[in-house]
C-alpha cells in the first residue's frame, strides 16, 4: 500500500472510531427513554424500511434486511400485533402481502427521531461558530456521498422528515 494510502486508510479509521465513540454516548445518554419504546432493534429496523418506502411486499422487506421469509414474518407479526404495522393483500398480486407503516409506528419513528434530534441539538448547541460551520460542512458532504454511494436509500419521506426536522434549513443543490 503506497504511504499517502496508508495514511488516508488510517484518517478513516480515526473518523470511523470518533463517530463510533459519538454514537455511544449518544444512545447511552438516551437509552432510558428507548426503553419505553417496547420494539427491538430489528424491529426497528424494519419500521424504517417500511415507513422509508410507504409499503413494501414481504417478499422485498426480507431481501431487504436479509433474512428468511419466516423471520421477516415473525418480525412484522410483533410489529401487527403491537399495531405498528399493517398487512395487506398486494391488488396486483394476491399472493404477495404488502406491509404499511400506521399512524402510531409513524408516532413511535417520530419519537426516535426526535430523541436523536434533541441529543444532537443538545451536542451542536455547545459548538462555537466556526465549529459548527465545520460539523455542517462535514454532513452536507457525507449527506452527498452516501448518495452517492446509496441513491436509492433515500425516499420522499426520509428528505420530508429531513426538512421538517430543520425549520429554516434551505435545502439547495449547492453545497460546495
Amino acid at each position: 500500500m503506497p504511504p499517502d494510502e496508508a495514511g488516508r486508510v488510517a484518517r478513516i479509521d480515526r473518523v470511523v472510531a470518533s463517530y463510533e465513540l459519538l454514537m455511544h454516548r449518544i444512545a447511552s445518554s438516551h437509552a432510558p427513554d428507548l426503553m419505553e419504546v417496547a420494539v427491538t432493534m430489528s424491529q426497528a429496523k424494519v419500521l424504517y424500511l417500511i415507513a422509508a418506502s410507504e409499503r413494501m411486499r414481504m417478499s422485498e422487506l426480507a431481501v431487504r434486511l436479509g433474512v428468511s421469509i419466516s423471520t421477516t414474518s415473525g418480525l412484522v407479526d410483533r410489529l401487527v400485533d403491537h399495531g405498528l404495522l399493517a398487512r395487506h393483500d398486494d391488488p396486483a398480486d394476491r399472493r404477495q402481502v404488502v406491509v404499511t407503516i400506521t399512524p402510531t409506528g409513524n408516532a413511535d419513528l417520530e419519537r426516535f427521531r426526535e430523541l436523536n434530534a434533541a441529543q444532537m441539538r443538545r451536542l451542536l448547541a455547545r459548538l462555537g461558530d466556526s465549529e459548527l460551520d465545520v460539523v455542517e460542512r462535514a454532513t452536507v458532504l457525507l449527506a452527498a456521498a452516501a448518495g452517492e454511494a446509496f441513491p436509492t436509500a433515500v425516499t420522499h419521506a426520509d428528505v420530508r422528515s429531513a426538512v421538517r426536522s430543520a425549520p429554516g434549513a434551505a435545502v439547495t443543490g449547492d453545497h460546495s
